[in-house]
């Protein structure tokens, strides 16, 4: 695998659940708001991942998320990127949330583990940058 660029991102997210027929957030995908936010829906939930800052009222709610986004953009033929991250992660016992956009790949790892997933991208090769 190549090295990679992987940058962490400032501030928790959160990974929430809503009911499939639940509309979406009030101002989620508000553009003046810098960070990701993902918003997914299928016949059994509708599933977001944002700043802790813009949590959705009522939702299931599983908090206290770092984001590691890798560098891009990346080439839709590139392949074996979100496997070789998690494969290295895993080995340190680094649970993991993986999402990929358009131009590139993210992480959620739980906060208390952001320093062994840090450590363990750089043991392997990558380059890590703290609070891109």
């Amino acid at each position: 695998m190549r090295r990679l660029a992987v940058d962490v991102q400032p501030g928790e997210y959160v990974v929430a659940r809503l009911a499939p027929d639940a509309p979406t957030p009030a101002g989620l995908l508000d553009p003046r708001e810098p960070a990701l936010v993902s918003v997914t829906r299928t016949p059994q939930e509708l599933s977001v991942i944002c700043p802790a800052e813009l949590t959705p009222a009522g939702a299931k709610v599983e908090s206290g998320w770092r984001l590691l986004t890798v560098r891009g953009p990346l080439a839709f033929t590139l392949t074996g990127i979100i496997a070789a991250l998690s494969g290295e992660l895993a080995a340190a016992g680094v649970a993991l949330f993986s999402l990929s956009t358009f131009e590139t790949d993210h992480l959620l790892v739980k906060a208390e583990e952001l320093a062994r997933a840090v450590d363990t991208l750089r043991a392997s090769g990558h380059e890590v940058a703290l609070d891109a």
